[in-house]
């Protein structure tokens, strides 16, 4: 008799296992992926930064500009180093239940994904989501075409945010609204931002409430340090805001962005001072952005 019950009782928490081990698929009726599903199954970091996924992404050599689509089960990046000679665009993707990495050919500039996650862009250019995959890369056109684009990133309601690079380094961020179904001419920000030694690879809000990219001022921490800076009353920009020692250090820390569920913010670090072919991508809960926020 106490035999049949031990046998009973190892059959039901043998059921119970099986349950906790069937993940719940993901669709438009749950509300969310499950955290396997999510950030490449990594433990979500806390206020000091970590790296991201080094199981799965790191190399000895560069990793940098990350972008998630909005569902989550894509993460986009570029690397570069060995077999990667030069800057490649690669795909990690939860397909079966694991994820998967690819590379995406043609490498055509550093990518951002829109909020609907139509549109991949790539600096002057970008690809659309057909039901096959991603077009052919296309062209951003007039006047696009004509300026040298490292990252563009794009709001909720499709002003651009890029960087226009020159070829002695120093780089001006400037947005482009869409008025009327027309896309205006290019305005340089203002000096809040477009100060110091150079200033790229901007990332905008969805609601276009902050703005942060990578620079080097004097205030700075050493090679390459990241500002914010928070749309106020009026329309007009905050004065520029250093992210702090947690997140820039002497070495060069770029390449930021939130994800698109607002929760974590990505961005790149150097390994040391002037080699930028060995970088890592780290991550940290973006609620720090808050707690710089002018009251």
């Amino acid at each position: 008799m106490k035999k049949s019950h031990f046998i009973i009782i190892l059959v039901f928490a043998l059921f119970l296992n099986g349950c906790r081990s069937i993940k719940k698929p993901y669709s438009k009726d749950n509300d969310f992926p499950t955290l396997e599903e999510r950030y490449l199954g990594q433990k979500p970091p806390g206020l000091i930064p970590e790296l991201f996924a080094p199981d799965l992404i790191q190399t000895e050599h560069r990793e940098a500009a990350a972008a998630f689509t909005p569902d989550l089960k894509e993460f986009y990046f570029r690397r570069r180093g060995g077999e990667y000679k030069n800057n490649t665009l690669v795909v990690i993707q939860y397909k079966d239940n694991r994820w998967i990495e690819s590379v995406v050919p043609p490498y055509a500039g550093e990518p951002f994904i829109s909020t609907d996650g139509k549109i991949l862009y790539l600096g002057s250019k970008f690809r659309e989501r057909t039901i096959s995959g991603w077009s052919d890369v296309k062209s951003l056109g007039t006047p696009f075409n004509d300026i040298h684009i490292m990252r563009l990133t794009a709001s909720s309601k499709g002003t651009y945010y890029f960087d226009e690079a020159t070829r002695t380094g120093l780089g001006t961020l400037r947005y482009s609204q869409r008025i009327g179904g027309k896309r205006e001419t290019p305005k340089a920000l203002p000096k809040e931002i477009n100060t110091g030694k150079w200033n790229a690879h901007p990332f905008i809000a969805p609601d276009e409430s902050y703005l942060i990219w990578d620079g080097e001022r004097e205030d700075g921490y050493g090679n390459s340090d990241l500002y914010i800076s928070f749309r106020q009353k009026g329309g007009s920009w905050s004065a520029a805001i250093n992210l702090g020692e947690k997140i820039n250090t002497e070495f060069e820390d770029a390449f930021g962005s939130v994800t698109p569920d607002g929760k974590y913010f990505l961005f790149h670090r150097s390994r040391s001072l002037g080699d930028g072919n060995q970088a890592d991508i780290f991550w940290v809960d973006a609620q720090f952005i808050e707690n710089l926020r002018p009251k």
